[in-house]
């Protein structure tokens, strides 16, 4: 008998609105459900068929839904559909923007739960990130090779996440060649250098491209501090959008040493960018006390919450480093701050951003909004897909 799971009465109201997870407290029983990843079968109960999903027994998400068509088989071709779909979107963007790397599946919103795969170039870059992923792992690389022949494949699931899918992490090359030290891609007519094998995410982070773009607009003949800056991609845009200066601070000396190499590859001038290899927070209070002024900063800090607990301590970091670079800003200084949390929500993002400026003692202007980019959908049924957010504040 196929492995089945059933839904304690009265939770199925969100499948029926096709949102792709099931919690553990919404399932009542599962029969013959003896691996974790496995397919099975959902039930209301009332023994109604409703998707088809893979179950997770260590996870609070029990159960991510693959299909919602019971004639759907979760098979090789199942899995080269999606990639299809997924491409056909993919291609439009790529053409639109000049792109030659983008994000490919993104997830539950290409319809493939559990699963992010970026392309750059001819390397494709994967993340399994839940059990029912990871067991599908065989069919899927075979769907890849199906659709990519002309393609390297390269495994990035070294993510903490997994562990709580019960699933060790792993990195390393499944097929084609070992991606280059460093791989040079194209985005809105930049040059970026990306570290595949060991880099931040899948090598570089392609969801706030569209940001990157809007920082160029803003950025002329202003004073620009970069903070979080990485291996300096907004540093590059600044620089691109004549800036006087910009500097980068980040924690990591090898993304530094990219940065510079990053703008040097732009044929910018190294001249006006400045390198510190700090913790954030103590430039930004040192630079507060020596009463340094800027025109534009730019605050893309990590994740600062991975679960509902680590809520308000999150906001109240978002807080506080906010409220330091607005003390720092000029009148009519530009303020371009995000947040990747994806239980963060724009509206809460919003309100701890005007919290930061009254603490800070200034007036600001919501003058734009950010999202990830449109490589990064968010189908309807899924609004938790949005998980990048940003605005652009203007301190009057």
């Amino acid at each position: 008998m196929a492995a089945r799971l059933f839904l304690a009465p009265g939770r199925e109201k969100s499948l029926l609105r096709r949102h792709p997870w099931i919690f553990s407290g919404a399932v009542e029983r599962v029969e013959c459900a003896g691996y974790s990843g496995e397919t099975l079968d959902i039930f209301d109960s009332n023994e109604r068929w409703l998707a088809r999903g893979a179950y997770s027994p260590q996870s609070q998400i029990r159960a991510r839904i693959w299909t919602f068509q019971q004639d759907e088989a979760i098979d090789v071709t199942f899995f080269i559909r999606r990639l299809q779909q997924a491409q056909s979107w993919r291609n439009w963007i790529a053409c639109r923007d000049e792109l030659d790397s983008y994000r490919l599946i993104s997830g539950e919103s290409d319809g493939l739960p559990g699963i992010t795969i970026d392309r750059y170039q001819n390397y494709l870059v994967l993340q399994l990130l839940s059990a029912g992923a990871e067991y599908q792992r065989a069919t899927l690389l075979c769907a890849l090779r199906h659709c990519y022949p002309e393609c390297s494949l390269f495994d990035r699931s070294d993510v903490s996440v997994r562990k709580k899918e019960g699933l060790p992490m792993t990195s390393g090359l499944i097929f084609g060649d070992l991606p280059p030290d460093l791989l040079t891609i194209h985005e809105h007519g930049t040059k970026l250098l990306v570290d595949i094998q060991h880099g931040h995410k899948t090598g570089c982070y392609l969801d706030q491209r569209d940001s990157r773009l809007a920082a160029r607009r803003y950025a002329s003949n202003r004073r620009v501090l970069n903070c979080f800056s990485y291996t300096g991609a907004f540093a590059v845009s600044a620089l691109m959008g004549d800036c006087q200066q910009v500097i980068n601070i980040d924690t990591s000396q090898s993304a530094l040493n990219i940065a510079r190499q990053n703008i040097e590859l732009n044929q910018q001038d190294a001249g006006k960018a400045e390198f510190i290899r700090a913790d954030v927070f103590r430039p930004l209070r040192r630079f507060r006390d020596d009463a340094e002024k800027f025109d534009m900063i730019v605050m893309d800090p990590p994740k600062f919450v991975e679960n509902k607990n680590q809520l308000a301590g999150a906001c109240r970091g978002y807080k506080d480093i906010n409220m330091l670079a607005l003390q720092l800003l000029r009148s009519g200084g530009i303020l371009l701050s995000f947040s990747c949390s994806g239980l963060m929500q724009a509206d809460l993002f919003q309100k701890i951003l005007a919290g930061a400026a009254l603490d800070a003692g200034r007036d600001i202007q919501f003058i734009e909004q950010f999202r990830q980019a449109a490589d990064h959908p968010v189908i309807a049924s899924y609004p938790e897909g949005l998980y990048l957010k940003g605005f652009a504040c203007r301190v009057i």
